[in-house]
């Protein structure tokens, strides 16, 4: 059985709707509906307030559930995560690099500045939101 159907059938066991599991465990009713139609995932945080507010235990709600396991584990891989960055802010600095080289052959002309400008920004809002993701 797969996690949404567990926690569904969890939830409704313990004669609770989604709005009362949301705010016990601070999260929007759309959360939850979300979590159990499979339309996305628990973090591991909530897999164990959910765990604890339906009495049942981590090892019933996420066995048989490899969809669940796999979101698990590349959430809490942290060297991944930390590979990711650092091949982020590598892209990001080789970018920078070549559009300053580029930008040293281009003629005098302002649209070809405009337009390295707008890549390096460009480039670095995207580091940025890797960094802010990361946190």
């Amino acid at each position: 059985m797969e996690i949404g159907q567990k926690l569904k059938d969890a939830r409704v066991h313990s004669g609770l709707t989604q709005e009362v599991v949301a705010e016990k465990i601070n999260v929007s009713r759309q959360t939850i509906s979300n979590w159990e139609n499979e339309k996305s995932y628990p973090d591991i945080i909530s897999v164990i307030e959910l765990s604890n507010l339906y009495c049942i235990s981590l090892d019933d709600l996420l066995k048989g559930d490899s969809k669940m396991i796999e979101h698990l584990e590349e959430s809490t891989n942290v060297v991944k995560s930390n590979k990711k960055l650092i091949g982020a802010i590598s892209l990001n600095i080789v970018v920078v690099i070549l559009l300053i080289t580029l930008n040293m052959f281009l003629p005098n002309n302002s649209y070809y500045l405009i337009l390295v400008f707008c890549i390096a920004i460009i480039s670095s809002a995207t580091l940025l939101y890797q960094i802010i993701k990361h946190i």
